[in-house]
């Protein structure tokens, strides 16, 4: 399932720094503006102790767990939506991601420059919104117009999205977010064609200095009551610590994270928040080959979830035979939740849990 996030913010906050240690890139972001020319894709593990769980009961040759893929955009800078700075290229980037991780800069410091002279983490959000406010503007103008022509022949599809454009176009006008928009499934289903840029999920990303960890600082704060506001997520990490913490070996981490108060790399909740973001979930499948976490739209169907490992499977779809993690660890094998009489048969309606164990039968 390739959905993205799309890592936005100003040049030199930190993205090139938290998307190599994401993706345990060596490279080091240069120090000027525009330092990622073309967008970077990286594939990135989610972290999950389940896989570890099952693996205490099922011996197995591998373990792979679900991924999410991150693409680090070329730094933005006032005036985008006019063409300034890479422009047009950066926001046809953001356009192609299905969510957004808008990485801000909340700590100072006199080698790195900051493109406005100063921090100030409101400021710099203000300046990304309103770039992508105003692209959307134009998006939305031309919806009209061309929804205008379609409204005067009396098409009635034609009326109503002229209706849902005029919404859209007002309330960007507004200076909100078109994500803030109450609309029907059926409004969002036009409104997701228009390549809405605001219509983005975001989650904020607080890039803090080593000294702030793990809780952040005045500058975090603001960021935080920001989001809580918009009902969006924040993670708070420091590139320099996670950029660290991703050079060393996993069991050599431990130490390093003690040091700054953490439990784990920021990155792990990082890339969970960005899974949850783009509104995914995990099954499992767990035999001698391997135990593997699959990744479904929250809200998948049984031969949805089985399309996934293979299109067969969702062709040809049976039954699936489902557990939970909670009765393989109650009985400590498959087996003995087949003889509890616990392991479950489900149809073509079955609507997938989070962290269902499962088994497909098919026919082709």
């Amino acid at each position: 399932m390739a959905l993205s996030v799309g890592i936005v913010g100003l040049p030199n906050v930190g993205k090139s720094t938290v998307f190599n240690a994401l993706t345990a890139g060596k490279a080091e972001a240069a120090n000027y503006p525009f330092c990622t020319i073309d967008p970077n894709v990286g594939v990135v593990p989610v972290p999950d102790d389940r896989l570890k769980r099952i693996e205490k009961h099922v011996k197995t040759q591998k373990v792979l767990p679900a991924i999410v893929e991150i693409v680090d955009i070329a730094g933005l800078v006032k005036g985008a939506s006019q063409g300034e700075g890479l422009g047009n290229k950066f926001l046809a980037n953001i356009r192609e991601t299905n969510a957004v991780l808008m990485m801000v800069r909340c700590f100072d410091d006199p080698n790195v420059i900051h493109v406005a002279g100063s921090v100030d983490p409101m400021r710099d959000i203000d300046i990304i919104d309103l770039e992508l406010a105003l692209a959307d503007v134009e998006s939305a103008e031309r919806r009209m117009k061309k929804a205008q022509g379609a409204a005067k022949t009396g098409s009635k599809e034609g009326k109503i999205e002229l209706a849902l454009a005029e919404k859209i176009y007002n309330h960007l006008q507004a200076g909100k977010a078109a994500r803030s928009l109450d609309l029907t499934d059926d409004e969002r289903k036009v409104m997701s064609t228009m390549g809405l840029l605001t219509a983005k999920p975001v989650l904020y990303c607080c890039n803090v200095g080593e000294n702030d960890l793990p809780n952040g600082n005045q500058w975090s704060d603001q960021v935080k009551a920001r989001a809580a506001r918009e009902g969006a997520g924040v993670v708070i990490l420091c590139g320099k610590v996670e950029s660290e913490l991703a050079e060393l070996a996993p069991e050599d981490r431990a130490e390093l994270l003690a040091s700054y108060g953490l439990a784990e790399p920021a990155l792990a909740t990082l890339a969970r928040e960005c899974y949850r973001l783009l509104g995914l979930q995990s099954y499992f499948t767990a035999g001698e080959k391997e135990v593997r976490a699959w990744t479904i739209r929250k809200g998948a169907t049984a031969p949805e979830a089985a399309g996934v490992i293979h299109t067969d499977f969702e062709k040809g779809f049976i039954r699936a035979q489902v557990y939970s993690l909670a009765d393989l660890e109650q009985y400590g094998s498959e087996a003995a939740i087949k003889a509890a009489g616990k392991l479950r048969m489900e149809g073509k309606e079955y609507v997938v849990q989070d962290g269902d164990i499962m088994h497909f039968l098919f026919n082709v």
